[in-house]
C-alpha cells in the first residue's frame, strides 16, 4: 500500500466521458491512457472508491477502478476478440449441460435452469441444446452468430463487465440474462442458480469453509460485475 497523495475527489467531463480528478489531475489506467469512464453513474462509483481510502491506499479496495482500467486496456483495442472469446462459453454453458435423466440432480437441473434458459431463448430469439452427461454436443451456428453480434454491439465497459460474469460463472447465458435483468435483485437469483450443482453437491458431502468463503467471494465479484455493466450502461 502507498500513502494517500490527494485530498480532493473531483469529475471532469470530457467527449465521451467522465474522468476522476486526484486533486485536479485526471486518473490514468495501468496503460497510461486517460481513465475516461462512459456515464456519470460509473464514474461516481469510481470516485467513491478514491473517497473511501485512509491515509494509506489499498489496491484491493479499488476493484471497479481496475476493471475501468481492464476495459479501457484490454477490450476496447479488441472487443471482437473478447466477443469470440465469451462465445466459446455458449459451447459448454453450465445451463445447458445437466445430469444423467436418472439422477435426482437432474429434476432439480430442469425445474431451476430450464425456465431461465427457456426465458433467454426466447428474448434472444435463439436454439440452445441440452446436454445429459458429460459429451459434449456442438450449438448451433445460427445461435452463436447471433450472441457473437450480440456481443460485439455492446459499450466496451459493458463488454468488460459481461465478460468478468461469464468467466465467473462459467456461463454466457446467466451473464446476458443478468445483463437485461429488469430488478437489481434478479443477478444474485441468477447467482445462486447457476451454482445450484455446487450447493447439491455441498449439501450431500457436506460444506468446507474454504470453500464456502470462495463461494462468497465469487458471489460478490459476480455481483460486482454486474453493477459495473449496469452503470456503464447508465
Amino acid at each position: 500500500m502507498i500513502r494517500r497523495f490527494y485530498q480532493d475527489v473531483t469529475l471532469g467531463e470530457h467527449p465521451g466521458g467522465w474522468q476522476i480528478l486526484l486533486d485536479g489531475r485526471g486518473v490514468k489506467t495501468v496503460g497510461g491512457e486517460a481513465q475516461i469512464v462512459p456515464t456519470r453513474a460509473l464514474a461516481e462509483a469510481l470516485a467513491a472508491e478514491w473517497r473511501q481510502q485512509g491515509d494509506r491506499i489499498d489496491p484491493k479496495t479499488l476493484p471497479l477502478r481496475d476493471m475501468a482500467d481492464y476495459a479501457i486496456d484490454m477490450v476496447t483495442p479488441d472487443p471482437h476478440g473478447v466477443a469470440r472469446s465469451l462465445v466459446a462459453y455458449a459451447e459448454t454453458d453450465t445451463l445447458c449441460y445437466r445430469a444423467d435423466p436418472d439422477e435426482p440432480l437432474h429434476a432439480h437441473q430442469q425445474a431451476v435452469w430450464e425456465p431461465l434458459l427457456s426465458a433467454f431463448e426466447a428474448a434472444h430469439g435463439i436454439v440452445l441444446v441440452r446436454v445429459s452427461g458429460v459429451l459434449h454436443r456442438p450449438q448451433p451456428s445460427e445461435s452463436l452468430a447471433m450472441l457473437e453480434a450480440r456481443l460485439t454491439g455492446l459499450d466496451p465497459f459493458v463488454l468488460a463487465g459481461v465478460e468478468a460474469k461469464t468467466t465467473l460463472a462459467a456461463s454466457l447465458v446467466t451473464a446476458l440474462a443478468a445483463l437485461d435483468a429488469a430488478h437489481e435483485d434478479e443477478p444474485r437469483a441468477l447467482w445462486q442458480a447457476v451454482c445450484l450443482e455446487e450447493e447439491w453437491q455441498a449439501d450431500l458431502w457436506g460444506r468446507d469453509a474454504e470453500a464456502e468463503e470462495r463461494r462468497v467471494r465469487r458471489e460478490a465479484d459476480f455481483l460486482r460485475a454486474c453493477a459495473f455493466a449496469r452503470l456503464a450502461r447508465g
